[in-house]
């Protein structure tokens, strides 16, 4: 159980900072990131978040890659 709940503490640690970062973030005017997809046509808006999506792959890739090492 211990193992768990230092799991689980962690994980928030990380939620709470990727939260933090996206506020500072949005506050910087970075709300979207070079290769972002928005069509409008009327009153339909269409947004593809295709950056982040790929900068998102790229630091996942990272982190599990640090820690499948250990």
């Amino acid at each position: 159980m211990e193992t768990i709940g230092k799991l689980l503490l962690g994980l928030g640690l990380v939620i709470a900072a990727v939260g933090a970062a996206l506020l500072v973030l949005s506050r910087l005017g970075l709300h979207r990131l070079p290769g972002d997809v928005v069509i409008r046509r009327g009153n339909v808006v269409f947004y593809s978040p295709l950056g982040l999506s790929i900068l998102l792959s790229v630091l996942l890739t990272v982190a599990l890659s640090i820690l499948a090492r250990k």
